[in-house]
C-alpha cells in the first residue's frame, strides 16, 4: 500500500517537555479547526496520557449541558466527529496506522504519534524511524538540551545514513521560553544545533499557563482537549498556530 497521510510525530527521549500536549493541540487545531482529519496513536504506555485526556473529556462532557451544546454546534457546524485515538505498543503502531488509514471511510491528512521516548528498543526505533516527520520541543534546561541533542542526532545520522527510510526529517523547536531570560543563551545553543546540522524551527513557544488549561466545568474557554481545538481568544500569545502553521508547510498540507 502506497500511503498518502503523513505520519508526524512530536517526540523526545525526554519526559515532561510537552509532547503529548502538543500532539493533542496540533492533531485538534487541525481536525477541528483547520478543515483536516486526523487520528492519534497514544504509544506513550503505561501513562496513555492522551487517551486519558480523551475519557475525561467525554466525561466533561456527559456531566455538563455547556459542553454538550458546544459539541452540538460544532457537529453543525463543521459536520466532523471526534478524531479516533487509539491506545497501541510504540512497536505495533505503524501497522495498526496503516489499517485505519487504509479503512478509514474519509482521507486521513495526518496521523499524529505519540511515541515513547526511548530508541533503545528495535521495535520502537523501527517505529520512529517509520514517521515522515518528527518535531523535537526542546528547553534550555542542560539535561533535558542533552538528552534532546542526543536523541535528535541519532534520528539526523540515521536519516543520512537510510535515505531510503520513511523518514524525511527531524526538526527541534523552543518550547517553555521564559522572556526574562538572557537570549545569548538560546542563541548559544542555536548556533550548537546549527552546527551539528540539525535543523530547528522558527516559531518559539512562550511559557505561558494556557497549555495546561483543560476542560472544566465551570469555564467554556477551553485550550488543550481532544474534543475541542483551542479557544481562539486563549491562543493570543501562545504560538500555537504559528506552530502548526509551519508545520503544515514541512508536511506539506
Amino acid at each position: 500500500m502506497t500511503r498518502k497521510s503523513i505520519y508526524v510525530a512530536f517526540s523526545n527521549q525526554k519526559g515532561g517537555v510537552g509532547k503529548s500536549a502538543f500532539t493533542t493541540l496540533a492533531a485538534s487545531y487541525l481536525h477541528y479547526a483547520g478543515n483536516k482529519n486526523v487520528a492519534v496513536l497514544d504509544c506513550d504506555y503505561p501513562q496513555h496520557s492522551i487517551y486519558a485526556m480523551r475519557e475525561r473529556d467525554k466525561g466533561m462532557v456527559t456531566s455538563s449541558d455547556m459542553y454538550k451544546e458546544m459539541m452540538v454546534s460544532q457537529y453543525n457546524t463543521i459536520n466532523k466527529k471526534a478524531y479516533p485515538i487509539l491506545c497501541v505498543k510504540s512497536e505495533d503502531a505503524i501497522a495498526v496506522a496503516d489499517k485505519i488509514v487504509s479503512e478509514s471511510p474519509e482521507p486521513i491528512d495526518v496521523v499524529f504519534f505519540d511515541l515513547t521516548g526511548t530508541v533503545n528498543s528495535a521495535g520502537i526505533l523501527k517505529s520512529t524511524v517509520s514517521m515522515d516527520y518528527i518535531f523535537c520541543p526542546i528547553s534550555t534546561d542542560r539535561l533535558v538540551m542533552k538528552s534532546s541533542l542526543i536523541y535528535a542526532s541519532t534520528l539526523t545520522d540515521f536519516v543520512k545514513e537510510n535515505p531510503a527510510a520513511p523518514l524525511k526529517s527531524i526538526y527541534l523547536f523552543w518550547n517553555q521560553l521564559v522572556k526574562s531570560e538572557s537570549r545569548e543563551l538560546y542563541d548559544a545553543y542555536s548556533t550548537i544545533i546549527n552546527r551539528l546540522n540539525m535543523s530547528i524551527l522558527q516559531t518559539e513557544i512562550p511559557f505561558t499557563v494556557k497549555y495546561k488549561r483543560e476542560m472544566s466545568i465551570s469555564n467554556r474557554q477551553v485550550f488543550r482537549s481532544t474534543l475541542f481545538p483551542p479557544d481562539k481568544v486563549l491562543m493570543k500569545g501562545t504560538n500555537l498556530d504559528l506552530l502548526v502553521n509551519e508545520v503544515c508547510k514541512i508536511i506539506n498540507i
